[in-house]
């Protein structure tokens, strides 16, 4: 992975994870250890398929670059409905409190996305391949006028 993808993984990851610190410390006080192990999980579920969805739109975009918008729509949609699948898959479990995992997962995922947006706004990004030496020195054979 080159080092500005990982860098734009970790502003987004960091960010998240500090959500999700606040959100344990939250659930622990408001609702016991559940709650905090509620919010663990559900920091950990948000950056993990957000992590995996950033990872796939990067290699794609390098490697099918036409595609690369298309996709991005199709992955967050994706990851927002896998998301609402878990929630509802484990709104009534008794290992941890479901609403804490609940709230932190849309708290942890808004912070991603903000992460995400405020990274690439402050990404320095070359709109333009610079030219190599050698495509110059090759221009300049012949006559010159």
């Amino acid at each position: 992975m080159p080092s500005n993808d990982v860098r734009n993984l970790l502003h987004t990851a960091v960010p998240t994870a500090a959500v999700g610190a606040v959100a344990a410390v939250i659930g622990g006080v408001v609702a016991g250890g559940k709650g905090a192990l509620g919010a663990v999980v559900g920091a950990l579920v948000c950056i993990v398929f957000m992590g995996i969805g950033l990872v796939v739109l990067q290699r794609t975009a390098k490697s099918l670059p036409q595609l690369f918008q298309a996709m991005g729509l199709m992955l967050y949609t994706a990851q927002i409905l896998l998301l609402f699948i878990f929630v509802a898959l484990f709104k009534d479990t008794t290992l941890f409190n479901p609403k804490a995992f609940a709230f932190t997962l849309i708290a942890a995922t808004v912070a991603w996305v903000a992460a995400q947006a405020r990274a690439h706004m402050t990404a320095k990004i070359a709109y333009v391949e610079p030219e190599s030496s050698t495509a110059k020195s090759a221009e300049k054979t012949g006559t010159s006028a």
